[in-house]
């Protein structure tokens, strides 16, 4: 920790946005602690609120196609593994990082809505498989175009096509360079 970082780059003092709750959070900080440097907080706590707020958008708009973030997800795995739409529960699990337990109440749910099926796995006499119906596929591609809307909104609404590129690489560098360090 540098005791004395000076300004923060970014922060309140010459930033182009007006002020947020995260700059004032820093501004706390620095009356009762001048000597820490709180860029990682102003950074980190931007990229979660905006999750929370990004994330009560998308479940809005996954609702109208009645169903919830978490089943968009799983639909939107299947439709992403390409044709046939089949994975087992067990790639499904590691590819969005849920139990099994979690995993299977989110299948029950949309087997019983005609949007998936589950069968045997013809390769595994135990496994299983599981598919996205007719009804699946068409509703994750509108769902999907739904959704899609409503971040490139969020995001046109602030940044340019440009700044949106260089932060889509900053993000990608800093999750790389956190997934490295977890190692």
């Amino acid at each position: 920790m540098n005791p004395n970082p000076g300004p923060n780059p970014g922060s309140t003092p010459g930033a182009t946005a007006p002020g947020d709750p995260v700059d004032a959070i820093i501004e706390q900080w620095a009356a009762v602690r001048p000597d820490l440097d709180t860029r990682a907080m102003e950074v980190f706590g931007r990229i979660y609120r905006l999750a929370r707020t990004m994330g009560d958008r998308m479940e809005k708009a996954y609702a109208r196609f009645g169903i919830s973030r978490g089943e968009f997800d799983v639909l939107a795995t299947l439709r992403r593994a390409g044709e046939p739409y089949t994975l087992s529960p067990r790639q499904l699990s590691a590819t969005l990082m849920l139990t099994t337990g979690g995993m299977t109440g989110r299948l029950d749910k949309l087997e019983r809505a005609g949007l998936l099926r589950r069968s045997p796995d013809p390769h595994d006499r135990r496994g299983l498989q599981v598919t996205l119906t007719d009804e699946g596929f068409r509703l994750i591609d509108e769902a999907v175009g739904a959704g899609l809307d409503v971040q490139t909104e969020a995001l046109h609404a602030s940044l340019t096509g440009e700044q949106a590129g260089q932060l889509a690489g900053l993000l990608r560098e800093l999750l790389a360079g956190t997934a490295r360090a977890d190692r």
